[in-house]
């Protein structure tokens, strides 16, 4: 089903527009159809056939979507019938004829679907042309028009190679006789998308070819690594198998690579004495198996918290393969294993050890970042400086640059020197890196010297009022029509064709006012940057840091007594403002709820559990986080400490505080073991301060240095 699978999202142009603008959907169907609740087709109809009866203007564009509701559910027949009856809408004449020749391909009519497809392709805009396109192929070779589909399908799957695209120019080659095309395409199939349907369609027909054209053991064990990464793995085990069918293993290399697929797949199984097995056999093979090999020993026992091992078995890694890149892996951990351990001397050692071992490693400024902080809590002062200075002008474009910063200057003041000296270095990190959370720790230093901090950002965030470009105008009608992922389409082929900051800043501001916050902050990333934070200009800004659904988040941050600024920052770093983003946990919408979270907060709400699509629901999202947050800092106390419960879980968040709530806060948030939790920890905090100066009412308040106690009793979920 070419160019029709698509991912759970819509456009949410309509929090701004379907309150103004009359329509025959009732805004409850409108919902129900964005929320693809199981309701929204029987809405559509009655509200068409209410439209119908008053013989109201907005028939075809109901019968529009009704259509498209009726294909989702496999009702071909019936969706063919009510776009035949009724006129396409104003603007949206391409979309209506694309999904008639869908009804009529699904009803079994390929060659009148290929006469629509054809018809939606020569006046559609570029978010659809290429889905009309690779259509019109896939019918016109359904209806045995192989002449006229191979054409069409070489150009689709040239633009837009899927699966689906690369398997039907397969067929349409194969039966022009071009066997090397058709060959080429089925494997690259077969190869680069393992998990999808027509991988083992493809496969088939490769073994049916004259001669079969069988994968090699190494493409068998691609197949297999890709199944195991997916969550698969009697998949993987099944593709292992069938790597020596026509062929057996014959170099040591070969032997090996498929004895490491195995034991990874087997342990991922539950059968570890196959897998011990298998693993032996590879770490018996050439250097860049074995020591892969041995990294997945030593990784098991992180895994399984044996660290003294682990760190053992990392160490010997590195010194018997200090050319693979296993080594490198194993070298670094070693040290971060003893700093992780408090064994900061032999964390020092293992830190320079590394950079002379693998002086072009690309975790280079992470070692000597974490040299540095060995050596800071050593209190040896002018070494730490050494190590952070060597960060900075070896690796000027690192993520890592503000905090090595920030830390030159704060080992300065611990190591004694005077204002005079450390409050220049404090304020330069403000002003190459304002909006960062070392910004902030900065700003806190001067305001302890005594020192008014500069100014990061002279001017808020400034919205401006710009006229809806032309560009627009397609993804409201869509959005009025309830076609919202043809809606988020749109918007995203528009946005993806802006070239300057010129071009970028009125279309930004546009979305902005059309409630389309994830869009304009999306454009603002990739074109506005410099002028957000290097000119701090407040127009800028207001794309980055917007009150995105701002009545829901101070209607919720009210009602469970949390700041709106908190809601914001969690949103922002959660998910963009995008209200359609799911995870590969599950997590959903704009605060990034997993539904058994989800089911957790409306018990405590003595509510029913809701629908896991209502997650995605803007207002029930941020009512549901809110709560949450609002429970994390009655326990928690501080920012700091809630915002690592929020991505670790409060469990984690409890035994840190524990182990190392002593320490200053600074020191103890880059002791947070998990690196995904630190960065988010840091990304809250700073947007939250930042948010506080931007809306708040006056001077926000002074960031604890210290960590809290955790209340016993609390949000344990």
């Amino acid at each position: 089903m070419t160019g029709e699978a698509h991912v759970m999202k819509w456009s949410s142009l309509v929090a701004g527009l379907v309150s103004s603008v009359a329509l025959a959907q009732s805004p409850e169907t409108l919902e129900a159809v964005r929320l693809h609740k199981p309701e929204a087709r029987a809405l559509v109809q009655a509200d068409l056939q209410a439209c119908e009866a008053h013989r109201c203007a907005q028939a075809g564009r109901l019968a529009l979507l009704a259509a498209t509701l009726a294909l989702s559910d496999g009702e071909a027949a019936e969706a063919r019938g009510l776009l035949e009856a009724h006129p396409a809408p104003p603007l949206l004449e391409p979309f209506h004829a694309y999904y008639r020749g869908q009804a009529l391909f699904y009803a079994g009519e390929p060659a009148e679907a290929a006469q629509a497809f054809a018809l939606a392709a020569k006046g559609a805009p570029p978010s659809l042309a290429p889905r009309a396109k690779a259509r019109l192929g896939e019918a016109l070779l359904r209806a045995g028009k192989t002449a006229q589909a191979a054409p069409v399908l070489e150009l689709a799957a040239t633009q837009t190679p899927s699966a689906e695209l690369l398997y039907e120019r397969a067929l349409a080659r194969g039966a022009k006789g071009l066997t090397e095309g058709a060959r080429a395409d089925l494997r690259t199939v077969a190869l680069r998308y393992p998990t999808h349907p027509y991988a083992d369609e493809a496969l088939t027909r490769l073994e049916l070819l004259n001669p079969p054209a069988w994968l090699t053991l190494d493409e068998h064990v691609r197949r297999a690594r890709a199944f195991l990464d997916g969550g698969q793995a009697s998949r993987a085990l099944e593709e292992l198998q069938k790597a020596t069918a026509h062929r057996p293993a014959e170099t040591p290399l070969e032997r090996a690579r498929l004895a490491l697929a195995r034991a990874q797949t087997l342990f991922a199984l539950g059968q570890p004495e196959q897998a011990e097995k298998a693993l032996a056999e590879a770490r018996k093979g050439p250097p860049e198996i074995a020591a892969e090999a041995e990294l997945l020993v030593a990784r098991r026992a992180l895994r399984a918290n044996k660290n003294d091992q682990a760190r053992e078995l990392m160490a010997a890694l590195d010194r018997a393969f200090p050319q693979q890149p296993a080594g490198d892996e194993g070298g670094f951990f070693a040290g971060w294993l003893d700093l992780q351990a408090g064994r900061f001397e032999e964390a020092v050692k293992a830190f320079a050890l590394y950079e002379q071992r693998h002086p072009r490693s690309r975790r280079r400024d992470e070692g000597l970042w974490f040299r540095a902080l060995a050596l800071l809590r050593l209190e040896r002062y002018p070494e730490a400086r050494e190590a952070l200075a060597l960060l900075v002008s070896g690796a000027p474009k690192s993520s890592l640059v503000p905090q090595a910063r920030y830390w030159m200057a704060r080992s300065q003041e611990l190591g004694g020197a005077t204002a005079a000296v450390t409050a220049p270095a404090y304020e330069g990190v403000i002003a190459s890196a304002p909006a960062s959370f070392y910004a902030l720790l900065a700003s806190e230093r001067l305001r302890a010297l005594g020192r008014t901090p500069p100014v990061a950002f002279p001017s808020p965030p400034r919205q401006l009022l710009v006229p809806r470009p032309p560009e627009l105008e397609l993804a409201v009608a869509l959005s009025e029509a309830g076609l919202f992922p043809d809606a988020a389409e749109e918007v995203e082929s528009r946005v993806s064709r802006i070239r300057s900051a010129e071009q970028a800043l009125p279309f930004a501001h546009a979305l902005l006012q059309l409630g389309e916050f994830g869009h304009a902050h999306a454009v603002a990333a990739r074109h506005l940057w410099g002028r957000a934070f290097g000119a701090r200009a407040p127009d800028a800004l207001a794309a980055f840091y917007p009150r995105a659904f701002a009545s829901a988040v101070e209607a919720a941050a009210t009602r469970h007594a949390v700041e709106p600024s908190l809601v914001w920052a969690i949103m922002r770093r959660e998910s963009a403002f995008r209200p359609e983003v799911a995870s590969a946990a599950d997590a959903r919408g704009l605060m990034q709820l997993i539904p058994p979270t989800g089911t957790s907060i409306a018990q405590h709400l003595s509510e029913p559990a809701p629908n896991p699509a209502d997650l995605f629901a803007p207002d029930l999202n941020i009512r549901y986080g809110a709560w949450y947050l609002a429970q994390l800092m009655k326990r928690f106390s501080h920012p700091v400490l809630a915002a690592a419960a929020y991505n670790a879980g409060p469990k984690a968040a409890v035994k840190w505080a524990q182990e190392k709530g002593t320490l200053p806060l600074d020191l103890f948030i880059e002791e947070i073991p998990f690196r995904e939790t630190r960065g988010y920890v840091k990304q809250v905090v700073a947007d939250l301060y930042l948010y506080r100066t931007f809306y708040g009412q006056g001077a926000p308040p002074p960031l604890t240095m210290t960590v809290p106690a955790p209340a016993v009793e609390g949000v344990g979920f």
